[in-house]
């Protein structure tokens, strides 16, 4: 019996789609570890969340990076305890239309962006594309973290506290991507990288 090229091409796509939905579930599983794991840290406790963000933006490219961060925002907007302080301090879509809401689709913005970077730039160009994905992360967070605290004490409850240590998250995570042999980030999107 003889097979059409539908059907070869069909049968190739499944065992990459497969590997596809694998990668963007561990890619979730990794983004709920980092937001559960706290680190001692001056002033206040981090998370390893933003290094988390930044190094599989970086790894899976814009496509299924940000695939990941929507899978992983609705998978907690479904009520799954997957973000920092959860249950603890609600769940679903109410914890996220408090606070920490616009930081969450800063984390989406800035996969997008390290993302595209990663496909389409050279490997140094990592560290700068996560500082100004980590621009838009505090941007947006602090635009809607506005609506619940008075402006006067905006940056010192958004801001001040975890700059530094998201300084640090994301040059380890830079340094980490770009330390891997050049084949692995290409492996585990699937495709060629450009530059």
């Amino acid at each position: 019996m003889k097979q059409t090229t539908e059907a070869v091409v069909a049968g190739a796509r499944a065992p990459a789609l497969s590997g596809q939905i694998l990668r963007v579930a561990a890619g979730i599983a990794i983004l709920t570890l980092s937001a559960r794991v706290q680190v001692p840290f001056w002033p206040v406790p981090m998370t390893l969340q933003v290094a988390a963000v930044m190094a599989l933006a970086a790894l899976y490219g814009m496509r299924l990076g940000t695939a990941t961060l929507a899978g992983y925002l609705a998978v907690g907007a479904l009520g799954l305890p997957v973000f920092a302080g959860t249950p603890e301090k609600g769940l679903g879509l109410a914890y996220m239309l408090g606070g920490t809401g616009g930081y969450l689709v800063g984390f989406l913005v800035a996969s997008a962006l390290v993302g595209f970077a990663a496909d389409r730039l050279h490997r140094l160009a990592l560290w700068p594309a996560m500082l100004l994905g980590l621009a838009v992360i505090y941007a947006l967070g602090l635009a809607w973290l506005a609506q619940f605290v008075p402006a006067d004490k905006l940056l010192a409850y958004g801001m001040t506290p975890f700059v530094a240590g998201d300084l640090v998250k994301v040059t380890l995570a830079a340094l980490l991507v770009t330390k891997l042999p050049q084949g692995w980030a290409e492996r585990l999107r699937g495709g060629a990288r450009h530059g």
